[in-house]
């Protein structure tokens, strides 16, 4: 089994933290999604007849397209792929591009999946981050898409400067109030070149604070765990059969073919990424080539990416899996290196698995990092 993305890079504005590729400008829009159009059509022989069970519209915001352009790149995915029965197609989606007109016209597509970027219910929060929708966008958006649609996830942001804990539990509470089953939560982080990192230089943003970071996401996990959430991967709680299939195929190293500009792909022995420029992109695919690099991943990328993502996720990293897939030198370098964590009940073994505790969640990244063999 295997999914395919679809990066849809516009935007109306652009957040202050994000580093996403994107334009908001919408001028090359009629032509980069014909690229995208051809693009699936060039490269539909790179799943090598896998049977697609997850499409997935990501972005910038995938929702300013009309459901008349989301239809025609899903027609063209099951002309050249073999799709299951019932897929998962989920669409990125703002609050301010989810009007109840626009909304029951989703619904009459074959996307059955809105993953809403809420990210706080409170205007202060939008307003120092960027967003281009309001609270009240938040909260209308949530009300009329309930009503059409049951697979429905949210994004919640937390440790934003000023963010008080009961601010944050409110937010976690407005978000279970709408009944929705699944969320997905990060902690707010300054990536470099942003219009977030600048401000904070400037002064005119407070610093992210991480020990705040942590406290929230430790209030996140309780609350979500009380409300049976299953908290299936470190930024992601699902209820019981609403885990994120796209997401999940990619943190179980399943293949994925990445479509549109700056969009990435795996197939289990290499990485490929498209280029990051939406011009330069339009004018290859026009061409009939394919403005893409590839990566050959040796046994150490393969076992250090199965170890970050391994670990992440309530699945954890297979010891017997590290042994039949990469070998001893690999099998004996997670052993000694995870024992102190282990002793520092930081990490754990199950069923000859290992897995990250509550203790370590938040820190599992740097953990992970130090599990890795470096050539």
């Amino acid at each position: 089994m295997a999914g395919i993305y679809i990066h849809i890079p516009f935007c109306k504005q652009a957040c202050f933290y994000c580093d996403f590729h994107f334009s908001t400008s919408l001028k090359k829009k009629d032509a980069l999604i014909s690229c995208l159009v051809k693009e699936i059509e060039l490269r539909k022989e790179e799943l090598n007849n896998e049977i697609v069970e997850t499409i997935y519209f990501g972005g910038g915001t995938p929702s300013m397209l009309s459901t008349k352009e989301i239809s025609r790149l899903i027609d063209a995915i099951y002309e050249h792929h073999t799709i299951v029965v019932s897929p998962e197609i989920t669409l990125e989606a703002n609050p301010d591009d989810l009007s109840e007109e626009k909304i029951i016209e989703l619904s009459h597509t074959p996307i059955n999946r809105l993953s809403i970027g809420v990210q706080s219910f409170f205007e202060k929060d939008l307003t120092l981050m960027n967003r281009a929708h309001s609270a009240s966008e938040a909260h209308a958006s949530l009300e009329i898409a309930t009503r059409y649609f049951e697979n429905i996830s949210i994004d919640l942001i937390y440790g934003i400067p000023g963010l008080t804990h009961k601010e944050w539990q409110q937010n976690i509470q407005t978000a279970l109030s709408f009944n929705i089953p699944h969320i997905s939560s990060y902690a707010l982080t300054v990536e470099p070149k942003t219009a977030l990192e600048a401000l904070i230089k400037k002064g005119k943003i407070e610093k992210v604070d991480d020990d705040l970071a942590q406290e929230q996401f430790v209030i996140l996990r309780d609350a979500l765990e009380k409300a049976n959430f299953v908290h299936y991967e470190l930024s992601n709680f699902g209820k019981e059969s609403h885990f994120s299939k796209n997401n999940t195929a990619y943190w179980l190293g399943k293949s994925y073919l990445g479509i549109g500009p700056s969009a990435h792909s795996f197939d289990g022995r290499q990485r490929s990424w498209n280029v990051r420029n939406n011009t330069q992109y339009i004018k290859e695919i026009e061409l009939n080539l394919l403005p893409i690099e590839r990566e050959a991943l040796c046994v150490t990328d393969r076992y250090n990416e199965y170890v970050m993502t391994g670990l992440r996720t309530i699945w954890g990293v297979s010891l017997e899996k590290i042994k039949a897939d990469f070998g001893n030198k690999y099998l004996s370098q997670i052993n000694t290196e995870s024992e102190k964590y282990i002793q520092q009940k930081l990490l754990c073994i199950e069923d000859d698995t290992l897995k990250i505790t509550k203790e370590g969640a938040f820190l599992v990244d740097g953990i992970a990092a130090h599990l890795f063999f470096l050539n």
